[in-house]
Order: C-alpha cells, then sequence, then structure tokens
C-alpha cells in the first residue's frame, strides 16, 4: 500500500472515530435513562460507567449515574465520581456537598457534618455559590443546612437583606411562617419594586386564613416598632383590600395619603373598589372624607356623585323602602348638580336623579322632564344620549307607552349599532315584545344578540329565549307564559308586593307546568330582596328537590348557600351546602366561587380578588 494512502485512511479514522464514539455514547446514555427509569440501576451503572469516560456527558449522567451507586451501595466507585468532578469543577459546591452525602449514605453521620460545615465555611463568600449551595442543600432534604448556607452568606455579605427570598422559601418549608414573612417583609422594605413583588409572593403563599392573620398580626407589630417605614402601612392597605376588609383599607390609606400628600388619590380608588364588591357603606365613609378633606380638589366632584350614589345603594337595599330617604336622595343629587353644573361631569348624576323620580316615587313626567333636558345638554355626545333614551324608554314602559318605548329603543339601536349600548336596547325591545306576549318577534330579537359581542347581553338573551322555547313546548297556547311575562313587567315597575301576590297564584294555577321552577326562582329572589331570607329558602329548596336537573338547579344551590352565608351568617350551614354543591353539580358556572367559598369557611384559604 502506497504511504499516501496509509496516511489518507489515518486521517479518515482520526475524524471519524470520535462521531462514532459519540454516537455509541448517545445511545448509551438513552439506555441507561431507560435503565434508571425501570430502577434497573446494576444495568444502568455498567452503561454510565462506559459514558462516564467522555468528558462532554460526565456532567449529564452525573446525578442519575450517583444515585444508582448509592443505590447498589458501591461506594468506591461514587467516592471517585464525586472527586473526579470536585477535581473538575472545584468552584461548584454541588460536588463537595455530594461528599458529605457519601459519607452519611454509609452511616457516618459526623463526617457528613464536617463536610457539610466545610462546604458553608468555603462557598460562603460568593453569591452564586452560596444560593447553588442552598438549592442543593434542600435537594438532598437538607433544608436546616440550607438555612445554615444563607445565614453564613447574608453575613459575609453584610447585607441584612442578602438572600431574603431565598431564607424565605425555606422558612416556608421548614413549617417556620411568620419567620417566612419576616424575610418576605425584610425583601420589601429595600425598594418599592421589591414591595410590589412581595405581594404577588405572599398572594401565592398564604392560602390559609390564619396566614393572612399572621401577616396582619406581623405588620402592625413591624409598624409599632418603626413607625416611619412606610412599606408596612401599603402591605397592610394591600392585605385589607385583598380580604375585602375595606374600611380597614381606608384607615391605613389616610396615613399613605397624609405621608404622600396623594390629594386623595388613593383613597379615591379604594372607594370605587368597595363600590365594585358592594360594600357601600365602607365606600360612603370613603368619599365623605375626601370630600371634606380636600374640597376643591381634583378628585372632589367624583367623590361628591359616588358618595351619593353609594348612599343610594344602601338606601335601595333597606327593605321596606324609605320614601323620605328617596327625596333625600334627590335633594343630595340637586345641590350636586346646582355646584357643579349641568354639564359632562353631572350628566350621570342627572340620570340617576330621574330614575329615583320614575322608578321609586311615580313621579314619571318629572323624569322624563329631566331626561329630555339631558339629551339636549349631551347633544355630540352619543353614548351619554343613548343611555337617556334608553332610560326614557323605561320609564314609557312604566307609563304603559310600550310604543313610545320601542321608539326610543329603536333609536339607540340605530345610534350605537354594533355597540353594546345598541345591543342593551335591542334587549330591551325583546323584552318588551315579550312582556307584550309577541313572543315570536321576542325570538327574533333574541336570536341576533346571541351572538353579541358583550357577554352578558348574550347570557341573558339565551336565557329569555330559553326561557320562552322550553314554556312554549308543551304548553303551545302560551297562556302561563303570558302570566308570567306580565308578573316580570310588573317586577320591572317595582311593584313587588303585587308580583308576590302573582306568583302564588301561579303556583296554585299551574302545579304541573314547566314554568313552575320559574316562577320559584322569581319568588325566592322577590322574597331575598323583601328581606325574607326564610321563605325564600323554601323555594330553594322546593327547586333543589323538584327541579334539580333543570335550569335553576344550581343556581337555587349556591343561592341557598350564599343566603345562609351572607344573611342568616350561619356559616355552617353554608360550607355543608357549598361542598355539596360542587358535588352535585362540578359543571356549573358556580363551581369555581363555591370552591372558594368554602374554603375560606372552612378556614384554609382566603379569596385573593
Amino acid at each position: 500500500m502506497h504511504a499516501h494512502k496509509i496516511i489518507f485512511l489515518t486521517l479518515i479514522l482520526a475524524f471519524t472515530a470520535p462521531a462514532i464514539r459519540a454516537q455509541g455514547d448517545a445511545q448509551n446514555l438513552e439506555l441507561a435513562e431507560e435503565y434508571f427509569g425501570r430502577q434497573e440501576y446494576d444495568k444502568a451503572t455498567e452503561l454510565y460507567g462506559k459514558i462516564a469516560n467522555n468528558q462532554q456527558y460526565l456532567p449529564i449522567i452525573y446525578k442519575n449515574y450517583l444515585l444508582s451507586l448509592f443505590k447498589l451501595e458501591d461506594f468506591k466507585e461514587s467516592e471517585k465520581l464525586i472527586k473526579k468532578l470536585n477535581k473538575q469543577e472545584p468552584q461548584n459546591p454541588i460536588y463537595a456537598i455530594d461528599y458529605g452525602l457519601w459519607w452519611e449514605m454509609q452511616g457516618k453521620a459526623d463526617k457528613a457534618k464536617k463536610e457539610y460545615e466545610k462546604v458553608i465555611s468555603d462557598y460562603k463568600k460568593i453569591n452564586t455559590n452560596v444560593i447553588r449551595a442552598a438549592e442543593h442543600f434542600l435537594k438532598i432534604q437538607q433544608n436546616q443546612l440550607a438555612l445554615d448556607m444563607l445565614a453564613a452568606g447574608r453575613k459575609s455579605d453584610s447585607n441584612p437583606a442578602a438572600f431574603a427570598l431565598e431564607m424565605a422559601e425555606v422558612h416556608r418549608i421548614l413549617g417556620q411562617p411568620d419567620k417566612m414573612i419576616e424575610e418576605y417583609l425584610l425583601f420589601a422594605i429595600q425598594s418599592h419594586n421589591n414591595a410590589e413583588q412581595a405581594k404577588g409572593l405572599l398572594q401565592d403563599r398564604l392560602t390559609k386564613a390564619e396566614d393572612f392573620e399572621r401577616l396582619e398580626q406581623v405588620l402592625l407589630t413591624q409598624l409599632q416598632k418603626d413607625a416611619r417605614e412606610v412599606t408596612y402601612n401599603e402591605l397592610l392597605l394591600w392585605l385589607y383590600i385583598q380580604q375585602k376588609r375595606f374600611y380597614r383599607a381606608f384607615i391605613q390609606a389616610k396615613a399613605l395619603d397624609k405621608r404622600y400628600r396623594l390629594e386623595g388619590s388613593e383613597l379615591y380608588s379604594i372607594g370605587l373598589i368597595s363600590m365594585q364588591n358592594h360594600d357601600y357603606k365602607s365606600a360612603q365613609t370613603i368619599f365623605e372624607y375626601i370630600i371634606e378633606t380636600y374640597k376643591g380638589g381634583e378628585y372632589y366632584s367624583q367623590a361628591r356623585s359616588q358618595y351619593i350614589k353609594a348612599k343610594e345603594e344602601v338606601i335601595k337595599s333597606t327593605y321596606p323602602l324609605d320614601l323620605a330617604e328617596i327625596r333625600s336622595l334627590i335633594s343630595d343629587y340637586q345641590l350636586l348638580i346646582a355646584e357643579l353644573g349641568k354639564n359632562y361631569r353631572t350628566f350621570d348624576d342627572i340620570r340617576s336623579m330621574a330614575q329615583l323620580h320614575a322608578f321609586y316615587l311615580n313621579e314619571k313626567d318629572t323624569a322624563i322632564q329631566i331626561l329630555e333636558e339631558a339629551i339636549q345638554l349631551g347633544r355630540g355626545r352619543n353614548d351619554f344620549v343613548a343611555e337617556c333614551k334608553t332610560d326614557l324608554g323605561d320609564i314609557y314602559l312604566l307609563k304603559n307607552e310600550p310604543w313610545e318605548a320601542t321608539l326610543l329603543y329603536s333609536q339607540v339601536e340605530k345610534l350605537k349599532p354594533e355597540h353594546p349600548l345598541g345591543y342593551e336596547a335591542k334587549l330591551r325591545n325583546a323584552k318588551l315584545s315579550y312582556y307584550k306576549g309577541d313572543f315570536e318577534l321576542a325570538q327574533e330579537h333574541l336570536d341576533i344578540l346571541k351572538e353579541a359581542t358583550t357577554r352578558e347581553i348574550a347570557n341573558n338573551a339565551m336565557e329569555l329565549s330559553l326561557l320562552i322555547r322550553d314554556n312554549l313546548l308543551f304548553d303551545t297556547t302560551g297562556t302561563a307564559l303570558r302570566e308570567f311575562s306580565q308578573i316580570e313587567l310588573t317586577l320591572f315597575q317595582h311593584d313587588d308586593e303585587k308580583a308576590l301576590k302573582d306568583l302564588k297564584n301561579m303556583l296554585t294555577d299551574y302545579p304541573k307546568h314547566s314554568i313552575r321552577d320559574e316562577v320559584l326562582w322569581r319568588r325566592a329572589n322577590l322574597l331575598l330582596k323583601m328581606s325574607k331570607p326564610e321563605e325564600a329558602l323554601i323555594d330553594l329548596e322546593k327547586i333543589i328537590t323538584e327541579y334539580a336537573e333543570d335550569i335553576w338547579g344550581d343556581d337555587a344551590l349556591f343561592l341557598m348557600g350564599k343566603t345562609y352565608e351572607e344573611t342568616l351568617k350561619n356559616k355552617d350551614k353554608a360550607q355543608e351546602i357549598y361542598k355539596n354543591h360542587l358535588l352535585k353539580y362540578p359543571g356549573s358556572i358556580y363551581t369555581a366561587e363555591a370552591r372558594k367559598r368554602f374554603r375560606t369557611l372552612r378556614g384554609d384559604f382566603v379569596e385573593i380578588r
């Protein structure tokens, strides 16, 4: 053979041999991992041993190879493996920790302890090493050593807040919630960004009612120690909002408002959140404070308006309704409008005042006059004009002038097509046809609205459509449905006593009709509105017993739980009902809410907003 051919073949072998070996190692690795997964450690170690000669693969196989050797109690090979990797990466604390673990696996705890202590001493000066070592101590279930490692790193760093997040997590694992919270607070007070991050972490970590109570106590204690640290105030404010304790949130917000000269901005936001969560009394208190403290300020006029709205909600939810209180509300609106003028700032207040005149004082002509003037004032503001015309349509319906009502609703549909206000007007027209007993026309409107982009409107359309369809299926005359639609109109007109009487008559007149569950559902809700919860529960129980699989079954059971929880304050009964709801209706739209309420009442979960 010629010399140049020999050289050529030698070069080919030199280049192809590593590739062949690499391919073989890859195949061995795949097979070794399969053996490891099947706990066939002897076969796995044999293959890992072959692969270990390849420096590229050694770090990849190290963890499983070492564990396999430990399982086989092959301490000679496992020591070689650890020392080999430690020699290659002396700056990496993992292998030094594993040497301690090597002693521990042989039952030599004293020697293991010395190695662990040496790791803490040797690797405490570099932060990345501290974190890596702590993480590895956690992996081998040496949780206290992980804490000791972080504490040594903090001392070496001379920063009292160093590794606060890591130490908080270890305290959580060790079941030390107070210390965990303290570390999060230590982290939070370092900067505003840290405080925001701490809120998110606390929200994830605190899942029991007592955890949130503990956080409150720790924060209050820290405030007593250092009243100047406003982060504690901020976290208390955040905590109270999560717990929906809006009056307490107000107290904290006042302190921050003064400290940072916020001129009522944060307070106003909390007032709005209180309104959204139906805590109208706390909202009243908050808005009243803004009005008194910042007269003429940026949020003054808005707070005035929201204060009256909160007061209105309190009055309207108190049964029986006090008409003198309604007149007092109208006076409040008149004073506000006189002070701020009839303009965009008071448009919503003008509408609210008109609705009070129409729906509560039966002064429909006064309401019409107010709204017609508002429409003239609001020219150019199409949304406001559309809202006023919708209100006017409602009032003409109260006056039993359906043609005027449908004309106004149709004007809004044309004014705001493909818009929630236009969809709402079309829904009003559908309901108007329903009240009149023209179910076919009502369905035509509803079929369009089922595709509305606004979920609430689409759902309402679907609900009314199902009501019509289901109750005409076996009663083509529609007699019972017409009677029921008239009762719904009576409810719309706020004539509660007449509606209650008519609902009772329907239950007597149609004992076997498919509409019976609808009648029971409406009456239960009306009785709750009229502050008659015990009577309402009887109707809800009938729905659950007789119509459990029909449309209102899950609604009735959930409402029963809410009534026991919120109105009757019977937490044990409410908890029992929510649990039953989860078992009986796992696919209900109320499932998530029922689960949250159940856990809260059980004491192991606080709902986060």
